[in-house]
C-alpha cells in the first residue's frame, strides 16, 4: 500500500455529510488560517478510501493517553481516527508541501509528515481495529464517539 499523504477534501463533501456525521470536523472555522489537513488513506474498505481529520495539538493533549481512537503525532497534531470518514474520488485533493508559502507552516507540514510516516501501519492498524469494533462489535464508550461508518459509506456512495 502507498504512503498514507496528506490531503484536503472538497468542503462541499464536507458539509454534505456534516448533519449525518456530528463528530465531523469542518474544514475551517472562524479564526482558522489554514484549511483542515487529512490523512489518507487510512482504510479502504468497501471499495472507499478512508481519511482521518488531523488536529492542532492543544493544551488539553499533553494530559490525555493515546488510544485506539486517538494518536499524538508529537506535539504538532492529533489524528481522531473515530473520526474517519469514506470519500469518493474526486472529493480529495493531495496536499503538496513543497508549495506552501508560509515557511513556518511548512516547516510544521514537514514534521508533521514525516511522523506520521513513520507511524503509518500503526495508524492503519488501528483504523481497521476501531472499523471492525463500531460496525461489527457491541456499543461501547470507544464506538459511540465514532463516525457511524455503515452510514457515512451508503451516502458516500450517493454523493
Amino acid at each position: 500500500m502507498d504512503n498514507i499523504k496528506l490531503y484536503e477534501i472538497a468542503p462541499a463533501y464536507i458539509e454534505y455529510l456534516a448533519p449525518h456525521a456530528p463528530h465531523l470536523f469542518r474544514n475551517k472555522q472562524a479564526g482558522q488560517h489554514n484549511e483542515r489537513k487529512y490523512i489518507g488513506v487510512v482504510l479502504t474498505v468497501n471499495d472507499m478510501n478512508y481519511f482521518a481529520p488531523l488536529s492542532s495539538f492543544k493544551e488539553k493533549h499533553h494530559r490525555m493517553q493515546e488510544g485506539l481512537d486517538f494518536i499524538k503525532i508529537k506535539n504538532y497534531a492529533v489524528i481522531n481516527l473515530n473520526n474517519m470518514f469514506p470519500v469518493p474520488a474526486g472529493q480529495y485533493n493531495y496536499v503538496d508541501i513543497s508549495k506552501e508559502r508560509n515557511p513556518k507552516y511548512k516547516s510544521l507540514l514537514l514534521a508533521e509528515y514525516r511522523y506520521i510516516k513513520s507511524i503509518q501501519e500503526k495508524i492503519r492498524k488501528n483504523a481497521a481495529v476501531l472499523y471492525r469494533l463500531k460496525v461489527k462489535g457491541p456499543a461501547s464508550p470507544l464506538t459511540k464517539r465514532c463516525n457511524d461508518f455503515a452510514s457515512l459509506e451508503v451516502l458516500c456512495k450517493q454523493y
